[in-house]
């Protein structure tokens, strides 16, 4: 179904590539192979039943969204790091604003305003105290800027700082507080900049470390595909179902911390809901003593916080929003718990 204009409207996009009941049959054969091959204890074909959640998602997959999920959930960018006589540590990031087009849904392409021709941005991460030297050039179209959660001086805050076309800003402040913060763009229209695609997790570490665990950055976003003010796609890390059609591998016993940052656009509420478990919430990732124990919380844009968990059961077990429509258009993964070493 198509709006008036021949656009893919909100609730039919997916269905274009949807797997559904009656497109199992039609699925191919190497698909079912790929599928078996990263989970051999997955039903194939007819085996799967017609309720059977995975059939939710997209068929084929994604190749050109700029960045790969699964890597992308564990890549930290600790910068060029320096020392100061003094002994401060300097840590240097380059982010270049680029407009690049990527794949968002099977065969659906969008728009986007990236940097470092990535949704989301690459994951910044300091240590309280660090001098933070973000050397931004604008290779876009369009005057952007990096405003950074947080706290530094005026001039640093990526607002009235605008960079234009071919122009160069050198931010440069000291990390602080420590905790999960997040970066993006300040221009006006600020909710275009945003919903097109310019930001990014900048986490500050305390100078004492948190306990050792298995760390991931998820980005709750989305992309409003036919220009409507209304999202058709919602995704953990820009893929809509990329940790269904593959889950992530974790470990029985072993914790598990995730960096959680809502970002999405046009949506006033969005959510996690674990399966199987409950987390600690350490909210704004602000103190080292956690807030809450839940298995459901609410973010509204721009809200982040630290979850940490620890599954005592091996099995597959679903996260995804508790607001049913952004599950059912692409915000839906699975973690697979395992005993033993995680599986690659």
């Amino acid at each position: 179904m198509t709006d008036s204009e021949g656009n893919i409207t909100r609730r039919d996009l997916l269905r274009r590539g949807a797997i559904g009941v009656a497109g199992i049959a039609a699925a191919t054969q190497t698909l079912r192979a790929a599928e078996h091959k990263l989970d051999p204890g997955l039903p194939t074909g007819a085996a799967r039943s017609a309720h059977d959640p995975r059939n939710a998602a997209t068929q084929g997959q994604v190749s050109d969204a700029s960045i790969d999920p699964h890597a992308f959930l564990e890549q930290f960018d600790y910068g060029e790091v320096t020392r100061r006589p003094d002994g401060t540590v300097v840590r240097e990031f380059h982010i270049t604003a680029v407009d690049r087009e990527i794949e968002v849904a099977p065969g659906v392409y969008y728009p986007a305003w990236t940097y470092n021709g990535q949704v989301p941005g690459p994951t910044l991460r300091a240590t309280e105290g660090d001098l933070v030297r973000v050397h931004f050039r604008n290779g876009g179209s369009h005057a952007h800027t990096i405003h950074f959660h947080g706290i530094h001086a005026g001039r640093m805050d990526g607002v009235f700082e605008v960079v234009s076309p071919g122009e160069s800003f050198l931010y440069e402040f000291e990390a602080q507080p420590f905790g999960l913060h997040l970066y993006h763009c300040h221009a006006i229209p600020l909710k275009k900049h945003i919903a097109k695609g310019l930001y990014g997790t900048f986490i500050i570490d305390p100078r004492t470390p948190r306990p050792p665990a298995r760390e991931m950055v998820m980005v709750l976003n989305g992309f409003d595909t036919n220009f409507d003010g209304s999202n058709e796609i919602y995704a953990v890390n820009t893929v809509p179902f990329a940790y269904t059609q593959r889950p992530i591998q974790v470990r029985k016993g072993e914790r598990q911390r995730i960096y959680l940052v809502n970002i999405l656009e046009f949506d006033l509420i969005n959510s996690i809901h674990l399966h199987g478990g409950m987390f600690h919430v350490y909210r704004t990732g602000t103190s080292i003593e956690p807030h809450e124990f839940t298995d459901n919380l609410m973010l509204c844009q721009g809200e982040r916080h630290i979850l940490e968990f620890t599954f005592e059961h091996t099995g597959r077990f679903m996260f995804h929003a508790h607001q049913s429509e952004f599950a059912e258009l692409g915000w839906m993964g699975v973690l697979n718990v395992v005993d033993g070493s995680p599986i690659a």
